[in-house]
């Protein structure tokens, strides 16, 4: 009775959200689902981890350099702030909606408690291509945007970050356009912002790094030699390239390189800062000389060690991993394996390393801003990538050995120690009022 009950008195699903099986917030659920059977006497508060405690949408009107005036739709949402400030990057892209953004703002929070960090989950986007824009019309949308979001961020609050098409340079406008509007400097409202203005040393490449440790480790578990490895990386922006020089540097061969543009393969591995210097030059690997041209397909078909998705998030499908030859994935983008190809590649022994661990190098830093801003004591970059190194390495051995003892994947592994963490900190806090 009281269950039929429950199930009359709750909201099904949430009714501004899409019910394909395939979309974002879709794959979260599906995790959280399967972790629940692990939370015991915890699992009675799974309810809100299925749900975001707050959605905002704004408008972000501005005036174009032509005098006309362009709308843009905006969000933020906060998925949990149990364990903290709400903490997670804005996107700029033409893609962008309120059920992607929620499904990362959920990331969010299991990425956080994954590595122990005090925060909750939260994420932003504007759906804009800003390539579209000039720099005073970008300047002019992230103050707008700022300004509306503005009533439920700050540094105690919800802390935003550069994610897709945002950079150092929106992190200081949105930094600025917060201190206007509360009458005092606030370096701490946002990280990834310039060194000149409170930033961390070692962030810009931090995400990329984190991928390196990460995989470093995993190599190293499954008696993966690193020296001589073949890799593929679909998405050569800040993560791929970054995470494909330290690679290359530590003996890997990054044999193949996937972007929006174009492919390209080379055996006995791509130079991986020349590639980096032809990206930023013509916008894609499509054309790089240093290697012969890929088709989409053809990159989740060849014979490597390791692929690293570094795009975004969708991307290894069912179909995908029926063909993958690689023995380890490291997930460098958020999302980027949809369940379904989570048990193809289980059944086929390919070992995943989730983003919520594999990618967290950036946020592990972004914390490292922030509790250097509250402070106005700053680390050396060395410091930095040491802490770095032994948050990452540490937090990785702990799930290795969650999911080797209850015997599930290494995703699922993360989750039972996050979302252990995330309801843990629900319960104590209570109901109020």
């Amino acid at each position: 009775m009281a269950e039929s009950r429950l199930s009359l008195l709750t909201s099904p699903a949430l009714s501004y959200v899409s019910s394909s099986p395939a979309s974002p917030w879709a794959t979260y659920l599906a995790q959280v689902d399967r972790v629940m059977p692990y939370m015991g006497d915890l699992a009675r508060w799974a309810g809100t981890l299925r749900r975001p405690k707050r959605v905002l949408t704004v408008d972000v009107p501005i005036q174009l350099d032509s005098g006309e005036i362009a709308h843009f739709e905006g969000y933020r949402v906060q998925h949990s702030l149990s364990r903290g400030p709400g903490k997670g990057g804005v996107r700029y892209h033409p893609d962008v909606s309120l059920e992607e953004v929620m499904a990362l703002a959920a990331w969010m929070t299991i990425k956080n408690a994954a590595v122990n960090l005090p925060y909750g989950g939260a994420k932003g986007g504007i759906r804009v291509d800003p390539a579209l824009l000039s720099i005073k019309e970008l300047e002019r949308v992230t103050r707008r945007y700022t300004s509306e979001i503005g009533i439920i961020i700050g540094p105690q609050q919800d802390i935003p970050a550069p994610d897709v098409n945002t950079n150092a340079q929106i992190m200081a406008w949105m930094m600025d356009t917060y201190s206007a509007n509360v009458g005092a400097t606030t370096t701490g409202v946002v990280t990834g912002k310039p060194i000149s203005l409170g930033g961390s040393l070692g962030r810009v490449k931090a995400t990329g790094r984190g991928v390196f440790i990460t995989g470093r480790e995993a190599m190293r578990r499954l008696k993966l030699p690193l020296e001589g490895a073949r890799i593929a990386i679909q998405g050569f922006g800040n993560v791929g390239a970054n995470a494909a020089e330290l690679f290359a540097m530590a003996g890997a061969r990054i044999v193949a390189v996937q972007d929006h543009g174009g492919g390209v393969f080379r055996a006995g591995g791509l130079d991986a800062r020349a590639l980096a210097a032809h990206v930023a030059e013509h916008g894609s690997v499509a054309g790089f000389e240093g290697g012969e041209a890929l088709e989409t397909e053809e990159f989740w078909t060849l014979d490597v060690d390791v692929v690293i998705p570094a795009a975004l998030e969708g991307q290894l499908t069912e179909a995908r991993a029926e063909r993958l030859r690689a023995r380890l994935v490291l997930e460098a983008a958020n999302g980027p394996t949809v369940p379904g190809a989570d048990d193809v590649l289980a059944a086929r022994n390919i070992t995943v390393l989730p983003d919520v661990i594999c990618n967290a190098g950036g946020v592990i830093v972004s914390y490292f801003e922030w509790v250097q801003d509250f402070s106005s004591f700053f680390w050396t970059e060395e410091e930095i990538n040491m802490r770095l190194d032994r948050i990452l390495s540490g937090a990785l051995a702990h799930i290795w050995s969650t999911a080797e003892r209850h015997k599930v994947s290494l995703r699922t592994g993360a989750f039972i120690v996050a979302c252990a963490r995330i309801l843990e900190a629900r319960n104590e806090r209570g109901l109020y009022p």
